[in-house]
């Protein structure tokens, strides 16, 4: 794995870096194709149970595309005659993206400075959200001629609505983080010097919980977003009765009966 996403696996919680905080810790390919792989292989080790997803500095979580190397590879690819310089989406952002949401495993992105483009995205995309007070967020897109990408189309209306949606996508701008979270982007802003132990310990209570019914409910969220209610309830039916067999169901019950703290196994 390259050097610019450190990975670190301790006590069930997976924490993941992103490490160009001379770049503003921007995306090039290196850093894509290691985030790609570290998100994959925490969704994929049984031994993991939470992730925390965080940037290295004090300066940004994330300005999204490294613009300096698309300028470069879109100049190469032009001269080879091909115009496919976007595919990073299909091959970097949208598995970032799916490696993040359909991990049976809760993950808490740690922002502690700007969070742009598809920094924003993958910021979106966690289960949780801890920022610094001084972080900021900016869809950024439309300002270099893009439409979204990372998923930002689907997160960012379900988060804010549509209306308030199209208004960031369309005019970007800094939104700081007291903003964010009265948008309901964010769910916890904390002083910038507490950001590294307010989210490290939000993300090891979660990898110390009931992880199969986490898992269960990221499912239930994300098929609920798009589904009737009817469908819904189908979709609740077939998770409660999963969850409703695990070993953790069995130690909370037996847990509260007894007026003791559970210890859960997650599974």
């Amino acid at each position: 794995m390259a050097d610019t996403v450190l990975y670190e696996v301790s006590d069930g919680l997976a924490t993941i870096t992103i490490n160009r905080p001379e770049a503003r810790n921007a995306l090039d390919v290196a850093t894509k194709v290691a985030l790609r792989d570290a998100l994959e292989a925490a969704g994929a080790d049984p031994a993991v149970r939470g992730v925390l997803l965080t940037a290295a500095g004090d300066r940004a979580f994330s300005v999204g595309q490294d613009l300096k190397e698309h300028v470069a590879l879109r100049a190469a690819d032009r001269e080879r005659g091909s115009n496919d310089t976007m595919r990073t989406v299909r091959e970097h952002y949208n598995p970032i993206i799916l490696a993040i949401t359909s991990m049976r495993k809760p993950v808490v992105a740690a922002v502690n400075g700007v969070a742009a483009g598809a920094g924003l995205g993958f910021a979106l995309a966690a289960d949780y959200r801890v920022v610094s007070d001084k972080a900021s967020f900016t869809t950024a897109f439309a300002g270099v001629a893009l439409t979204a990408d990372s998923g930002v189309s689907w997160t960012l209306p379900r988060l804010i609505g549509a209306g308030r949606a199209a208004d960031l996508l369309l005019f970007p701008r800094s939104v700081p983080a007291d903003e964010a979270l009265s948008l309901g982007l964010v769910h916890r802003v904390v002083p910038a010097e507490s950001l590294a132990a307010e989210a490290l310990a939000v993300a090891r209570t979660l990898a110390s919980g009931p992880t199969v019914a986490y898992a269960a409910l990221k499912e239930s969220l994300a098929y609920g977003a798009g589904r009737t209610l009817g469908e819904a309830l189908a979709k609740e039916d077939e998770l409660q009765s999963a969850a409703g067999s695990s070993d953790d169901h069995g130690i909370a019950v037996e847990a509260f009966l007894s007026k003791t703290t559970p210890t859960f196994v997650g599974r």
